[in-house]
């Protein structure tokens, strides 16, 4: 589907299925066949997976392709051995959405399936949450070690970007529990708990915040909410564009700073909010104990920009805050200069409501 066509709703496939054009779901993987008893010419060895003959061409440019690749350090992209957890002989009539694991260790065959690498560098564990199979993932959240939960794909989105940017709570939950790190950036800088504010998915922001890792899974990757993405916006920052009320103040419960500013113009949410234009969520900040004279910069104040763009009541609200309308930007400028109406920011000094200056507004 072209980008022109999209719903507005529907989720950026280019950001959560890198390209994945030969496995449209791992539920259509062939099962592996049963493989064959041992004889005297195999030593006992386990059996590769069946394909189909190649021809010479084929193998010539398969080499050549493979040659050319980036793999990881965890080995190729190749399937070799039939694995129990997966389907082989050994799992019969295995309960349904609990699957087991092989009693004994890992052998390096198994080790390489599990830790298999697409082209666009997706992992097993990337292609369990795209495709949603719960059973995969269960499988590799036992059994794989954790630092392969936090391979980064082709994006440089880990698992928990794209359980996250799919609106899947219970895949984050789990992810966190087996200590997936919170803090890696994809391509943009995103934190997993960016995108959870940019995509509005506050299940999925609770989770993060909230969850921790089960004992023996390393340290916990504790969360750095001022952690800014390359634009130079905190989540608070990207939750405040977003108007997310909910989310801001999920995101200050849990130690957000209030007066963070954002990395190219100084701005912090309140100045955001401001440009929002939503009353609403300047009171909520003002509430939350937001610096009302908070500088950009440039020097200018929420009420600067809020007398810039003739918003009246937003200019009030401010005002009946305690902004000052004297102060000063780098360019000389009050937030009177900037008014339409220099009056409509002058308190009368005699006439006073229930102890509170009197503001002229619209």
């Amino acid at each position: 589907m072209s980008e022109a066509r999209k719903g507005p709703d529907e989720p950026d496939e280019s950001q959560c299925d890198s390209g994945i054009e030969s496995l449209r779901s791992l539920r259509s993987l062939p099962e592996p066949a049963p493989a064959p008893a041992p004889g005297p010419s195999d030593g006992g060895r386990p059996q590769p997976w069946p394909h189909p003959p190649r021809t010479a061409e084929e193998t010539r440019e398969k080499a050549e392709a493979e040659g050319e690749r980036a793999d990881s350090t965890y080995g190729s992209s190749s399937l070799t051995e039939t694995l129990p957890l997966l389907g082989g002989a050994e799992a019969e009539d295995p309960a349904p959405r609990s699957p087991r694991p092989p009693a004994g260790p890992l052998s390096p065959q198994q080790l390489e399936a599990l830790t298999y690498i697409s082209e666009d560098g997706d992992t097993l564990v990337h292609l369990a949450v795209i495709h949603e199979a719960p059973d995969v993932l269960s499988c590799c959240l036992a059994l794989l070690p954790q630092d392969v939960l936090d391979i980064q794909n082709n994006l440089y989105q880990t698992a928990l970007h794209l359980a996250v940017h799919l609106d899947q709570p219970d895949t984050v939950r789990a992810l966190v529990l087996k200590g997936a790190s919170r803090v890696l950036q994809d391509r943009h800088g995103d934190t997993a708990l960016h995108v959870a504010c940019q995509r509005q998915h506050l299940a999925c922001a609770r989770c993060l915040l909230e969850g921790q890792p089960e004992p023996g899974r390393g340290p916990s990757h504790s969360l750095d909410l001022q952690l800014q993405n390359w634009q130079g916006l905190a989540c608070l920052h990207v939750a405040t564009l977003q108007r997310n009320q909910p989310l801001m103040e999920l995101l200050l419960q849990n130690g957000a700073d209030i007066d963070a500013q954002e990395g190219t113009s100084g701005k912090t949410a309140l100045h955001l909010a401001v440009e929002t234009q939503e009353r609403g969520l300047v009171q909520f900040l003002l509430r939350a104990g937001a610096q009302v004279d908070a500088r950009m910069l440039n020097g200018c104040t929420p009420l600067h920009l809020a007398a810039g763009r003739r918003l009246g009541s937003i200019s009030s609200t401010l005002c009946e805050a305690g902004a000052d309308s004297l102060l000063l930007n780098v360019e000389d400028e009050t937030p009177q200069d900037l008014a339409e109406d220099p009056l409509t920011l002058l308190p009368f000094d005699d006439l006073k409501i229930s102890g509170r200056p009197l503001l002229c507004a619209d």
